[in-house]
């Protein structure tokens, strides 16, 4: 696989939340504002990168039956590290992501790149597979809270928008407006990949073709008619 693709693809076409449906609990629950979002987005894609580099190294050595278990302590470990270091030296943004910062442990999204990708590839590709799919949920969330933030509350990193502040729509920072913007996300997605994917050539049968008793093709594109 080229390095550039497995860079890029977990950016739009792989994008694990809104193309993949991967992560949608933190999805939904952290967006409501941008500083929660980008924290999380950090947090989440350094434990991607460093998980995917350990367990790749350590890919014929884990064995088969317990790969799952030895997944989750690895992962484990980093998302501890995290944890104390957020808690350090960003105590108010560990305690607005509370709970769902140690579910980074159980994260789809992190286990699934470790079982179909990191035991399987070599380190540098599985450190470029953590970093597209990182930056990718990176992106779901902020595209998720800046909407959410930005028209629900009227605010931009909590600092309020003198323009929104009368007309902003309080909705959106619930979780029903969550599911909304979430929703709105997805179809946009879908409609770009569905746009630059190559429609294969319409092929017409013969059926009901005058020259049909004259003609040894079966069928013809259009391009020949």
């Amino acid at each position: 696989m080229n390095k550039m693709t497995t860079l890029l693809k977990g950016i739009i076409k792989e994008n694990p939340v809104l193309v993949l449906l991967l992560g949608t609990c933190p999805t939904l629950a952290v967006t409501s504002s941008l500083s929660s979002a980008v924290g999380m987005a950090a947090a989440a894609a350094l434990v991607l990168i460093c998980s995917n580099l350990v367990i790749s190294l350590l890919r014929n050595i884990i064995p088969d039956k317990v790969r799952i278990p030895c997944y989750i302590v690895v992962i484990a470990g980093f998302v501890t590290v995290v944890e104390m270091a957020m808690h350090a030296f960003f105590p108010s943004l560990y305690d607005a992501l509370g709970v769902f910062l140690s579910l980074i442990v159980v994260n789809c999204i992190i286990l699934g790149r470790a079982e179909m990708f990191a035991s399987k590839h070599k380190v540098f590709d599985s450190i470029l597979d953590g970093l597209g799919m990182g930056i990718g949920f990176a992106l779901a969330l902020i595209a998720m809270a800046l909407v959410r933030e930005v028209f629900g509350a009227g605010t931009f990193f909590g600092m309020e928008i003198p323009v929104l502040k009368d007309f902003c729509i309080p909705i959106l920072t619930t979780a029903p407006g969550g599911f909304f913007v979430f929703g709105i996300l997805i179809a946009l997605v879908n409609a770009i990949l569905n746009a630059t994917k190559k429609k294969p050539k319409a092929e017409f049968g013969c059926e009901g073709c005058p020259s049909a008793s004259q003609c040894n093709k079966t069928s013809c594109d259009k391009e020949a008619e």
